[in-house]
C-alpha cells in the first residue's frame, strides 16, 4: 500500500489560500460596484425627481411658465408636501428655459418681507431676489438659459439659469388669514412673462391626479430612473466640478444623452446601491446627527451644495426646494432635552432666556406636525406660534411657548401649541431672514422641556 504523499496537505492549504485570495477579491469588487451604484443613485435623485415634480406639475397645478399664486394657507387634510408652512403664501412657477428669455418683476414692498429663490434642475438656488436682496424697492429681472447670447433691454439685471428646468418657489409673508387681501395685492404685483410675446395654450387640469413625486420615482425600475437621468443631462447638464462623478457614471454605462449600457454586473451594482442609498438615507433622516439641544438644523450649504451629493440628495427625498439659509433657515426636532420621543401624552415647554429669541431680521415661528409630517388637526385651528402672535413674556423678559393637548390657564394660553393628546409629533422652528448668530450656530434653539 502506497504512503499518502506529504505534498497533498500543502496543496490543500495552498488552494485555501487562493480561494480565500479570490473571494476577498471577488467581495472587494462587489462591494465597489454597489458603492459604485449608491453614489450614481444619490447624484442623480434630485435631477430625476425634479422632472417628475414638473411634469405632475404641468398636470394638475398649472401651465409650464405661468405663475401660481397660492391663495390661502394649508389645513390638516393637506397632503401636498411635508411639513408645509403657515408664515408665507407661496408664488411658484416651473419654467422651460428653451421658451424663454423671460422677464420677470416685483414691485415695490415695504410691507412684507418676501423671498423668490429660483432653482436649477439640480436643486441649486443660483438667485434669489427679494428683500434681503434687493430691500423694498422690488426689481426687474431677464431670466435666460444658460446658452443665451444678447444684450438685455434697459432695466433689467440678468439672471442665467444654467439648466433647462428651471423652479421658482416665492414666498411672502402673512400675517394670518386676515393678511389675505394685503399679501394678494402683493402677489399680484409680481409677474412672469416671456420677453417675446407668444401664444400660450389653454390649460386644464388633468381629471386624476398622478401619484406624489417621490412615490412615482420609488416605482421607477432601476433601469427607468437611470434612462432618465441621461436623457435630462443634455439640457441639464452637470457642472465641471462634477466631472469626477460623471466619470464614475459612464464607468456605469450612464452618459448625457445615450442608452444605457449595461451589462449584468452594473444592472447589479445600480440596483443594490440604488437600494442601499435609499435606506442609508432614511436612517440618517430618522436620526440627524449633531443635534444641539434636541435640534437639528439643516447644513449651511442647503440650497448650494457643492459636490456635496449626499446632503443633496438627502434634501431632495425629505422636501425638494429648499431655499439658502441666508433667506431661512429651518431647525427641527423630535426628542425633548432628555432624548425622548416628543409626545402629545405629556407637556412641554420652550424657555427663550430674556434677550435670546431667535435673532432675525423678519421674523419667526415654531409649527407642530405629525409623525407623517402634516399639520396637527387639534380643532384649534392653530398650527404655529410665533412673533407675529401676541405672545405674553414673563416679568423678566424671558418667554415660554407651552407645547401640549390641552390649553394652558391665564396668559399663558397665547404662547400655546396644541399638539393631539397621546400623538407623536414634532417641531419645526422658522427663521426667516436668520442673523449672523443663527447662522453660525452661535445662537441655538432652546430644549424642548418636559414638564410631567
Amino acid at each position: 500500500m502506497r504512503e499518502p504523499s506529504p505534498l497533498v496537505p500543502k496543496r490543500s492549504r495552498r488552494s485555501a489560500r487562493v480561494l480565500l485570495a479570490l473571494t476577498v477579491i471577488v467581495l472587494g469588487v462587489l462591494l465597489k460596484v454597489t458603492l459604485d451604484g449608491a453614489r450614481a443613485y444619490v447624484f442623480g435623485y434630485p435631477l430625476v425627481i425634479m422632472d417628475v415634480t414638473r411634469a405632475a406639475a404641468a398636470l394638475t397645478v398649472g401651465p409650464t411658465n405661468g405663475l401660481l399664486r397660492v391663495r390661502a394657507f394649508p389645513d390638516a387634510r393637506f397632503r401636498g408636501v411635508v411639513r408645509p408652512n403657515v408664515d408665507t403664501l407661496y408664488t411658484t412657477a416651473f419654467i422651460d428655459m428653451n421658451d424663454g428669455p423671460f422677464v420677470f418683476e416685483m414691485a415695490p414692498n415695504a410691507v412684507r418681507y418676501e423671498l423668490f429663490p429660483f432653482m436649477d434642475a439640480w436643486t441649486n438656488v443660483f438667485a434669489s431676489p427679494g428683500t434681503r436682496t434687493a430691500g423694498t424697492a422690488g426689481g426687474r429681472y431677464l431670466l435666460v438659459g444658460p446658452a443665451w447670447q444678447g444684450t438685455p433691454p434697459d432695466g433689467l439685471a440678468v439672471l442665467r439659469a444654467p439648466t433647462r428646468i428651471v423652479w421658482l418657489i416665492g414666498r411672502t409673508q402673512t400675517n394670518g388669514a386676515a393678511d389675505y387681501p394685503l399679501v394678494h395685492r402683493l402677489q399680484d404685483a409680481v409677474t412672469l412673462r416671456p420677453l417675446a410675446p407668444r401664444v400660450t395654450p389653454a390649460w386644464r387640469p388633468a381629471s386624476q391626479r398622478p401619484a406624489p413625486p417621490v412615490e412615482q420615482v420609488r416605482a421607477m425600475s432601476t433601469e427607468a430612473f437611470f434612462t432618465r437621468l441621461a436623457a435630462l443631462m443634455v439640457d441639464n447638464p452637470p457642472t465641471p466640478a462634477d466631472a469626477p462623478m460623471m466619470r464614475r457614471l459612464a464607468a456605469l454605462g450612464v452618459a448625457p444623452g445615450r442608452p444605457l449600457r449595461w451589462n449584468a454586473l452594473d444592472r447589479w451594482s445600480a440596483s443594490i446601491g440604488r437600494w442601499v442609498a435609499d435606506r442609508a438615507i432614511a436612517r440618517r433622516l430618522q436620526n440627524p446627527p449633531n443635534l444641539v439641544r434636541g435640534w437639528s438644523t439643516p447644513p449651511s450649504i442647503l440650497g448650494r451644495y457643492g459636490t456635496n451629493y449626499a446632503v443633496r440628495g438627502a434634501v431632495a427625498m425629505a422636501g425638494l426646494g429648499a431655499n439658502l439659509p441666508v433667506d431661512a433657515m429651518y431647525p427641527n426636532a423630535r426628542v425633548d432635552a432628555r432624548g425622548d420621543a416628543l409626545d402629545g401624552s405629556h407637556r412641554y415647554r420652550i424657555h427663550f432666556a430674556a434677550g435670546a429669541l431667535p435673532p432675525v431680521n423678519a421674523f419667526w415661528s415654531v409649527t407642530a406636525y405629525g409623525a407623517d409630517e402634516a399639520l396637527l388637526d387639534t380643532g384649534t385651528g392653530r398650527f404655529a406660534v410665533g412673533d407675529r402672535d401676541a405672545l405674553r413674556p414673563n416679568p423678566d423678559g424671558s418667554l415660554d411657548l407651552w407645547v401640549q393637548a390641552t390649553p394652558p390657564r391665564g396668559e399663558a394660553r397665547a404662547n400655546w401649541l396644541p399638539v393631539r393628546a397621546g400623538a407623536p409629533f414634532l417641531l419645526n422652528a422658522r427663521l426667516y431672514w436668520p442673523r449672523p448668530e443663527a447662522l453660525r450656530g452661535t445662537w441655538s434653539m432652546p430644549a424642548v422641556e418636559r414638564l410631567d
